[in-house]
């Protein structure tokens, strides 16, 4: 669900003002450009934010199943990073970048199951507690019986998934935890509206670069940096399309093969066939996942997620794109200084991609403050009133 808060709460962000250049920066989602000049909406490749990327191997009962991962730095804590729905593991490309040059730590960024390059035997089963399990089994597959210290960083449905972690105390070195724009109260309200949301979306584009292109325009990332990596890992090209050649050979075998059918349903089939392919064949690229399908883990990923996120006794971090999106669990518990919360205002829902320099400097100072990581690159701790 990584819009799902976006899709009910853009609408009473402030306007964010349009800001120049994309490095690191903060991207208006319609940020004006001279005369004369374009916007560039090609992707770009995770290898110029992250160092290496591995798929894990992970053996179950069912069999093998394959986990990509992105990995940065060498020293220091290891913060595993888990996405929201929808989205992959390269929506951490440009936090991992600036959260790198701030503290010594290590990244784990981790495609969950069913969406990035992952491949497992049953995607559709994305229960809190098959997810929460498959990232115990990576962090044990990398690490043995010995793994480092690991702080577990979530957005949305990876926020539920890293507290369903570490509640299930799947992590043994787990030091600590951070939720980023995912609060129960709201998230269950927002459920309702989650389909007509999905249900608004495009379900195809020409080419990757219309797919960032609408990333950005429509706000669902704001920061057009981070879209040109991050959305490569969001969609895919649509099955069976190779090239336009190859696209009219398969209308046609359609074709041939529907008029041995019975004369009734012969025609609305074949016309059916032959739009649907036509319409892959103008726009190749579709979702990674069909997020509409899910609708049924959507309560086990954020029912009792507070109480649960106040019960896990490490250090907690909480950031949010809005103060308003408190619940009454959460506000008690902040009240009472169970974690520390940091609110980033003129952000959307994906908070660490429209502004990964204030999340990375937020974790950083997090890090630092409880003596996990160690500054670097001369970085100045600026500690929060809350």
């Amino acid at each position: 669900m990584s819009a799902l808060e976006k899709s009910m709460h853009l609408g009473r962000l402030p306007s964010r003002p349009p800001l120049p250049g994309s490095g690191g920066s903060q991207s208006g989602a319609k940020m004006r450009m001279g005369p004369g000049r374009k916007r560039d909406f090609s992707p770009v490749p995770w290898s110029q934010y992250f160092e290496s990327m591995e798929d894990v191997e992970v053996e179950n009962e069912t069999g093998k199943d394959t986990f990509r991962v992105y990995k940065s730095g060498s020293e220091g804590p290891v913060l595993l990073l888990l996405h929201g729905g929808g989205h992959s593991a390269l929506s951490w490309a440009v936090f991992t970048a600036a959260i790198i040059s701030r503290v010594q730590c290590r990244i784990v960024a981790l495609d969950l199951r069913g969406h990035g390059e992952t491949k497992v035997r049953n995607s559709e089963d994305l229960s809190a507690e098959t997810m929460a399990k498959d990232v115990g089994n990576v962090v044990e597959a990398m690490y043995g019986d010995l793994p480092p210290p690991i702080m577990l960083i979530g957005h949305s449905m990876g926020g539920a998934i890293a507290v369903h972690t570490a509640s299930s105390n799947l992590v043994p070195s787990l030091l600590g935890l951070c939720m980023i724009d995912v609060v129960e109260g709201t998230a269950m309200d927002a459920l309702n509206s989650m389909q007509n949301f999905l249900r608004g979306r495009p379900k195809t584009f020409k080419s990757l670069e219309n797919a960032i292109e609408w990333s950005v325009k429509s706000g669902q990332i704001r920061n057009l940096e981070s879209a040109r990596v991050s959305m490569v890992g969001q969609v895919k090209q649509c099955e069976g399309i190779t090239s336009p050649e190859g696209s009219k050979s398969i209308v046609e075998g359609i074709i041939e093969e529907e008029e041995e059918d019975e004369e009734g349903s012969e025609s609305v089939n074949k016309r059916k066939k032959e739009d649907d392919m036509e319409t892959k064949k103008d726009h190749p690229y579709t979702w990674r996942i069909e997020l509409a399908k899910t609708e049924k883990y959507w309560d086990g990923w954020f029912r009792g997620l507070s109480n649960l996120f106040l019960s896990c006794p490490i250090p907690k971090l909480l950031l949010l794109a809005g103060v308003d999106r408190l619940d009454k669990d959460l506000t008690i518990g902040q009240m009472q200084g169970k974690f520390q919360m940091q609110v980033l205002p003129q952000c959307g829902h994906a908070v660490h991609e429209d502004a990964p320099d204030k999340v990375a400097e937020a974790v950083a100072t997090f890090l630092i403050r409880h003596r996990f990581a160690e500054p670097i690159g001369g970085f100045q701790c600026v500690f929060p009133g809350c």
